[in-house]
């Protein structure tokens, strides 16, 4: 039953909109996290950035131990990604091969800039994704005395550079034209839509979009501009 459910085009279709709605909400979370970096210095002297990954590192250590939960949030995101993807991809073949004569004219009117840029926006985003990863979180791409812990500083550091600062801002825009289209094609999926209901779903997905963009690029830009003050030390 599970399986007839995953090989449905309906079942891909959920999938996809209930993975994109954990990855949405991570998404949200992790802007809110990322604005702690204009919290300042605390009494202790510490950046209230720092404190607020200490949280996520140390949380549940008591029963699980230190960053057991931080490292299973992270690999269910991953699984999640994968899932978005692949069900992407799949339900794209199934597109494709149910009209394998393409149109002679296409026509755009009825589509949105988000809709029409999803496939391409999902390419920059995952190679966002991959490069985030090894920026921040292993240090592999960091390049600029990355400290394992000391994410004010690393952040600090890594924003630095005008062209990192300009692929974050690229990625950034595509999550924004993503979550635009995502946001607004979950509510059909789950079957939660209509003429009374779509302005103000459309609505809430294009606040959304354009909060999580501003939210995000403020850090970059406020960082490579040296709004923020540098690392203590």
């Amino acid at each position: 039953m599970i399986l007839d459910f995953y090989r449905s085009t309906v079942g891909k279709k959920i999938i996809m909109a209930l993975t994109g709605a954990a990855l949405l909400g991570f998404v949200v979370g992790h802007m809110a996290g990322n604005l702690k970096m204009f919290g300042g210095v605390g009494a202790d002297g510490v950046h209230k950035m720092d404190h607020y990954a200490e949280f996520l590192r140390t949380m549940g250590s008591d029963l699980f131990g230190r960053e057991t939960l931080l490292w299973v949030a992270r690999a269910g995101l991953l699984v999640c990604v994968g899932l978005h993807i692949l069900m992407a991809f799949q339900l794209s073949l199934i597109n494709s091969k149910a009209r394998p004569v393409g149109y002679k004219s296409q026509e755009y009117q009825s589509s949105t800039l988000a809709s029409r840029g999803m496939m391409f926006g999902g390419i920059i985003l995952l190679s966002f994704i991959v490069f985030h990863i090894l920026h921040f979180t292993t240090g592999d791409l960091h390049f600029r005395g990355f400290e394992y812990g000391k994410v004010y500083s690393n952040v600090w550091n890594g924003f630095q550079s005008p062209s990192v600062v300009a692929f974050y801002i690229l990625a950034m825009a595509a999550l924004s034209f993503h979550t635009f289209h995502g946001a607004w094609s979950l509510f059909q999926t789950l079957g939660v839509d209509g003429p009374k209901l779509n302005p103000i779903i459309r609505g809430v997905a294009l606040v959304l979009a354009i909060l999580l963009f501003f939210g995000f690029v403020s850090v970059p830009i406020a960082t490579s501009m040296q709004i923020l003050s540098a690392p203590i030390g």
